[in-house]
């Protein structure tokens, strides 16, 4: 571990060790998952997690959340925050995010509470400042902590000191909420991120590693990394197949590629 790396670390169990106990919020990503981690170095069986279920939170991440928490050792709570079933949600504004955070991070605080948790944590890092991420608002609002982001940690940073500590995260993928992949102002049900989900989960049994299905309407958008757009075409009868069964009348492929945010870009001030 680099000096700097070093220093970023000490003061991320500084800043972990100013709480008796804390409640973790826990996706199962590489950034909560490091976060996690720390805690149990710092506080010991005073930390817990806590991961929400919801239509927007597909299957497949839900099951390793619960392995990677049993792997952990760490208590392991799971509530259910159905934020689609929120009005300012399901109409998918601009601030989308917020509300949905609103919803469960003040879930979560109730829940910190009733186990006898000082505090609760959040993962996000330093890098995530620069995108457009209404949710922080509500994170600041309700009074969350992010101990990665206060202790300068970037991305990098965070899959660098995972593999330092042989996680299993460590070269795990980026994930967002399945309703990340609809564009604003098109509301959000259930059939929709279904048909989501089972595309994406067609696409990681094909051996794509890092891609999004994005929606919008009957058209499907797939984004793949650079390196696995020509894989995606050799395959494109199959997939076309595939998604059309799902509902999709249309399928193509984004020549620019996998990148996160990619529905903020008709933002006013994106461009």
């Amino acid at each position: 571990m680099n000096e700097t790396l070093q220093k970023k670390t000490e003061q991320l169990e500084t800043i972990i060790g100013q709480y008796q106990s804390a409640l973790v919020a826990f996706s199962g990503g590489v950034d909560s998952s490091l976060l996690a981690f720390i805690c149990k170095r710092v506080l010991g069986s005073r930390a817990i997690l806590a991961t929400a279920t919801s239509s927007t939170y597909p299957q497949r991440e839900l099951d390793e959340a619960r392995s990677i928490g049993e792997s952990l050792g760490l208590k392991h709570l799971f509530i259910v925050s159905e934020e689609i079933d929120l009005p300012e949600f399901f109409h998918n504004p601009h601030d989308r995010c917020y509300h949905c955070k609103k919803e469960l991070f003040s879930k979560l605080q109730d829940l910190a509470t009733g186990h006898g948790c000082e505090i609760v944590f959040d993962g996000n890092n330093s890098d995530d400042i620069s995108d457009y991420r209404p949710g922080r608002k509500a994170l600041r609002e309700l009074g969350i902590i992010s101990p990665l982001e206060l202790a300068g940690m970037t991305k990098n940073d965070i899959r660098e000191l995972s593999r330092n500590f042989n996680l299993t995260t460590t070269d795990k993928p980026a994930m967002a909420c399945l309703s990340s992949r609809i564009p604003y102002g098109e509301q959000i049900t259930r059939e929709k991120l279904q048909r989501i989900e089972s595309a994406e989960n067609f696409l990681a049994g094909r051996g794509f590693s890092q891609f999004r299905v994005r929606s919008h309407g009957d058209l499907a958008r797939l984004e793949f990394i650079g390196t696995e757009i020509e894989n995606a075409f050799s395959q494109r009868d199959v997939i076309l197949q595939e998604l059309q069964k799902n509902g999709f009348a249309y399928v193509c492929i984004d020549l620019q590629g996998y990148r996160t945010g990619a529905m903020n870009e008709i933002l006013p001030g994106r461009r």
